[in-house]
């Protein structure tokens, strides 16, 4: 809905896949715009940040990946005039030591990177203070697998969508 304490807030995709991916992500963050709202109301799927204080702390990050030079790809402003709202923001051509590639952010931002091999994307995901959780999807089973056991991360999930709370 709004803010989830494992969300993810950094995607690595395989460059052979990064523009589709990117293009299919978008549209689905552009959907949710319109799908933002009061929690309780069926057909809401984006709702508030949970508070002022959160409200600020993620539109804090938002402006520091713009000043870092990330281009915001759609979204990075408030959602409206009233509560806690933040439209759905994805973030490219990201730096390994901008703030919002190594933190967790914690709202409706996600930065998408691209990366070459496995080894590259092991060893970015890991360079962080933090690692809560992680997604590993491929259509390799094995190397799926592989992957996700050497990310430094308290939760993975493998070729599974995020249980939703």
């Amino acid at each position: 809905m709004g803010q989830v304490c494992s969300a993810g807030s950094r995607i690595y995709v395989q460059e052979k896949v990064y523009d589709e991916f990117l293009a299919k992500f978008t549209l689905i963050a552009k959907n949710l715009v319109a799908a933002t709202g009061d929690p309780f109301v069926p057909g809401t799927q984006h709702g508030p940040q949970v508070s002022q204080v959160q409200f600020d702390r993620v539109m804090s990050y938002i402006e520091s990946g713009k000043k870092d030079g990330a281009t915001v790809h759609c979204g990075g402003v408030r959602h409206g005039n009233e509560g806690y709202f933040i439209q759905p923001t994805i973030f490219t051509n990201t730096k390994p030591d901008m703030k919002i590639v190594r933190e967790e952010i914690f709202g409706p931002v996600a930065v998408v990177a691209k990366f070459k091999t496995e080894e590259d994307v092991i060893e970015t995901a890991n360079n962080t203070t933090y690692g809560l959780a992680c997604n590993v999807f491929s259509q390799n089973t094995s190397r799926a697998l592989r992957v996700a056991h050497s990310l430094q991360a308290g939760t993975a999930w493998v070729c599974s969508p995020q249980p939703r709370v």
